[in-house]
C-alpha cells in the first residue's frame, strides 16, 4: 500500500488553517477519525482507508500538528481543539458521526461533547489521554522548559524526538514510518511547534470534563494497547467503569501507538461494533 497521504481540503480557524480529506462514498454512513500527541491523521492513513469500503471516512491534522498550521503564539491547547472540533462537525455538515479518537484526541472528542454540544453516534477511545495524572516526568520537563529545549541544535532535537516517538510502539516502526511522523516537528517550523504543543497540553483541560464521564448516553467503547507504556492499561479498565455501558478491549502485541502496531485487529473491532450500532438503528 503506498504511504502516500495527502489532506486536500483546508478550513480556515481562530488557531490557523487546519487540513483535512474525506475518503469513501459521500453517501454512507460518517466516521471522524482524531490523532494525538505528537501525531497527525497519517496515523489513521491503514484504519482510514480500511474503513473507507462501507464508511465516509473525515480525518485532519489539528493546528500545530501535522501539515496544519504551525505558529508563534498560536493556540494548540486541547481547550482550543474541542471547540474547534466541534466547528468543523459543522463545517462539515455532520449530525452524529460515529467518531474514533486516539491519545488526546480522546479529550479533544469528550471536550467538544461535554462542553460543545457536539452529538456522536457512537464514541470509540483508543489508548486516550483522559483520566488523571497523565503525562511522564519527561512530558513535564519538556513542557516547563520548551523555550530552553526549542533550542536545541538540530541535529540532537531531531534524534529526541525520533527516539520518543519509537517508544510508543510495542511492535517497533519501520524507518520510513518512523521518518514521516517525524518530520513535521523538524526544521525552522517544526521544531519550536513540537515544545509549544508540549507546553500547552494542561491536565486542567481533562480536570474540567472527568467527573462528566457519566453523563456520556451513547454506545461507547474502549480500546487500548496491552503493552502501552505511555497511558498504561489499566487506564482502560477505569475510563470504562465511569462511562455507563462502555464495554473495553485490549490488544495484544499494541504498545500506545495500535494504528501502527495493530491495524488490522483495531480496523476489525471497529468494524464489528460500528455495524452493530447500524443493526440497532442508531
Amino acid at each position: 500500500m503506498s504511504e502516500d497521504w495527502y489532506l486536500d481540503h483546508a478550513y480556515e480557524s481562530a488557531s490557523g488553517t487546519v487540513r483535512w480529506t474525506a475518503l469513501g462514498d459521500p453517501g454512507q454512513p460518517p466516521v471522524v477519525l482524531l490523532h494525538g500527541t505528537p501525531w497527525s491523521s497519517y496515523t489513521w492513513r491503514a484504519v482510514a482507508r480500511a474503513l473507507a469500503v462501507r464508511r465516509r471516512v473525515y480525518v485532519w491534522d489539528m493546528p500545530g500538528y501535522g501539515s496544519s498550521a504551525k505558529y508563534e503564539g498560536q493556540d494548540v491547547s486541547l481547550g482550543a481543539q474541542g471547540r474547534l472540533f466541534a466547528e468543523l462537525l459543522g463545517h462539515w455538515g455532520l449530525v452524529r458521526p460515529d467518531v474514533v479518537a486516539h491519545d488526546f484526541g480522546g479529550a479533544v472528542a469528550l471536550r467538544a461533547a461535554l462542553l460543545h454540544g457536539a452529538a456522536y453516534r457512537t464514541l470509540t477511545l483508543v489508548d486516550v489521554v483522559a483520566l488523571a495524572p497523565w503525562g511522564s516526568d519527561a512530558y513535564r520537563l519538556l513542557g516547563r522548559n520548551a523555550s530552553v529545549f526549542g533550542a536545541l541544535p538540530p541535529a540532537l532535537h531531531g534524534a529526541m524526538v525520533r527516539e520518543y516517538i519509537r517508544s510508543a510502539s510495542s511492535a517497533g516502526l519501520r524507518e520510513d514510518v518512523l521518518e514521516r511522523l517525524a518530520a513535521p516537528w523538524l526544521g525552522e517550523i517544526g521544531q519550536p511547534a513540537f515544545y509549544r504543543q508540549i507546553e500547552q497540553n494542561d491536565q486542567r483541560y481533562t480536570d474540567e470534563v472527568e467527573g462528566r464521564y457519566g453523563e456520556l448516553d451513547l454506545p461507547v467503547l474502549v480500546c487500548w494497547g496491552a503493552d502501552d507504556s505511555w497511558v498504561p492499561a489499566d487506564r482502560a479498565d477505569r475510563l470504562a467503569a465511569v462511562v455507563p455501558g462502555a464495554r473495553k478491549h485490549l490488544l495484544a502485541g499494541a504498545g500506545h501507538l495500535v494504528q501502527e502496531d495493530t491495524p488490522a485487529q483495531l480496523t476489525a473491532l471497529l468494524v464489528d461494533f460500528l455495524r452493530e450500532a447500524d443493526a440497532a438503528g442508531d
